[in-house]
């Protein structure tokens, strides 16, 4: 598979090096490492004599086999001496990526006196005396629990607690730079249903709203159901309901260039996992009538004994493959695994198909299979067109509800911040490999956040 992968920043080295000083020298060493298909960047020297010189060389590779194969080509080289090795992306991780800051500085005895004791024991009153004052007096009003059990991460599957923590500090770091919202991992060592209902109601007072993340199916549904239920903050699932919002909105914009409607196309999702549900609620509430659906068993048939609660919502009178749904489909969204798809099957699509295969690192089918196939492609990756990226919904979603103290989200809320952010790609700009804003598009979590207050107050969620 390494062979169909791009050279990007997650499998991105530092070498660094000593080669006589010389001309030719480091031509040497960066015709091995662009031989071998690693993609140069900066070059620094970091010390040089009448001898020898000694530099650091960035290369972005395609996994971590390629890696080591690049590494061991360098190390060959006659007169070239690798005196150290720097794996970028643990490096980035070392110490964790997150900390916690005080937001008001203490100069003197008079800030500590109000910030601490005995200042903020009137503050303490304040709140015992009228609870709703803990939302302008303390973080709750900015702080969102990031909560998993580790059972599905990424694609990678059940790691656990610990190994899902780098995730969720990722994730609040994305909260705080793209919303402005300030996040924390809740890491929990249990993967039972009614222990992580509990817990998370427990450390509830801290909290605004709690995003679930990477909490396997059918789980995720029944905790999600009831955290909603039995708390007045906002829960949101992102595997859901944040792949949802963006592949709505990346839809939307799609089916304007190929000048389809929602409700005459046919859709088939493959993967009926957390994600792939929501999508196809999300897109039925949207005007979508027309949505086939795929599990790794094929079709979701009426047939079939196996099928979940939520499996069932989407079962057809039909069965068959992933290859037969797709004959004459007008539109491909995969939320499950690589290489799934071949280009035959986009072949046997209608005219002008649309293909979504979100499945990361490796997508269900790599865009240049079938470029000269498809209308308008989109990936979850960041190195081609059409980034499906979850950071264009969850940090609006939230702020928005922070900002009208929303006691919970409604499907209006969801379809709003799709067609905000769908928006904020204006018809002049619109192209096959422009149907979604740049998650560094400054304008989006604005725009959501707007779209989210509006509609939490039409629905009757706001409470300030």
């Amino acid at each position: 598979m390494t062979d169909l992968l791009t050279p990007n920043s997650s499998f991105s080295l530092t070498i660094r090096f000593q080669v006589p000083n010389r001309p030719g020298m480091l031509a040497n060493v960066t015709r091995a490492v662009s031989t071998l298909g690693g993609n140069m960047g900066q070059i620094d020297l970091i010390e040089q004599t009448r001898q020898v010189s000694i530099r650091d060389i960035t290369v972005d590779c395609a996994s971590t086999e390629h890696a080591e194969t690049i590494v061991d080509a360098v190390k060959a080289l006659s007169e070239t001496k690798v005196i150290n090795v720097y794996d970028r992306t643990f490096n980035l991780h070392r110490g964790g990526k997150i900390c916690i800051q005080g937001r008001i500085p203490l100069r003197g005895q008079d800030d500590l006196a109000m910030a601490y004791t005995p200042g903020v024991g009137r503050i303490c009153n304040a709140i015992a005396r009228d609870p709703n004052e803990v939302f302008n007096l303390t973080v709750k009003q900015n702080m969102v629990a990031i909560v998993t059990d580790g059972s599905a991460v990424l694609g990678l599957g059940n790691l656990g607690p610990e190994a899902a923590l780098p995730v969720m500090e990722g994730k609040a770091m994305l909260f705080k730079e793209f919303g402005g919202v300030d996040a924390f991992p809740i890491c929990l060592a249990t993967q039972d249903t009614d222990e992580i209902v509990e817990t998370v109601k427990r450390i509830s007072p801290v909290f605004g709203g709690v995003n679930l993340e990477d909490i396997a199916a059918p789980r995720c549904f029944e905790i999600e159901a009831r955290l909603q239920r039995e708390l007045k903050i906002p829960i949101f699932h992102d595997d859901q309901h944040g792949t949802a919002i963006v592949t709505l909105a990346a839809l939307i914009n799609a089916l304007k260039l190929v000048k389809k409607s929602m409700s005459d196309i046919r859709i088939v999702i493959n993967g009926a996992g957390a994600a792939g549900v929501a999508i196809a609620r999300l897109l039925r509430k949207a005007d979508a009538q027309h949505i086939m659906m795929c599990d790794s068993k094929g079709l979701l048939s009426l047939d079939r004994s196996d099928l979940t609660e939520q499996k069932r919502e989407f079962a057809v009178d039909a069965g068959g493959t992933l290859a037969d749904a797709m004959q004459g489909a007008d539109v491909f969204l995969g939320v499950s695994a690589p290489g799934v798809v071949t280009p035959e099957m986009v072949r046997s699509m209608a005219k002008d198909p649309i293909v979504f295969a979100m499945a990361n690192p490796i997508p269900e089918i790599q865009p240049e299979l079938v470029t000269q196939d498809v209308a308008i492609m989109a990936t979850g990756r960041s190195d081609y067109p059409n980034q499906i990226n979850n950071v264009l919904a969850f940090p609006g979603i939230f702020r928005g509800a922070l900002d009208c103290r929303a006691e919970t989200f409604t499907t209006s809320m969801y379809l709003e911040a799709a067609m905000a952010i769908a928006e904020l790609v204006k018809p002049s700009d619109l192209h096959p490999e422009h149907i979604i804003p740049s998650v560094f598009d400054d304008r989006v979590a604005t725009a959501v956040s707007g779209a989210v207050q509006r509609a939490a107050r039409h629905d009757g969620v706001a409470q300030g």
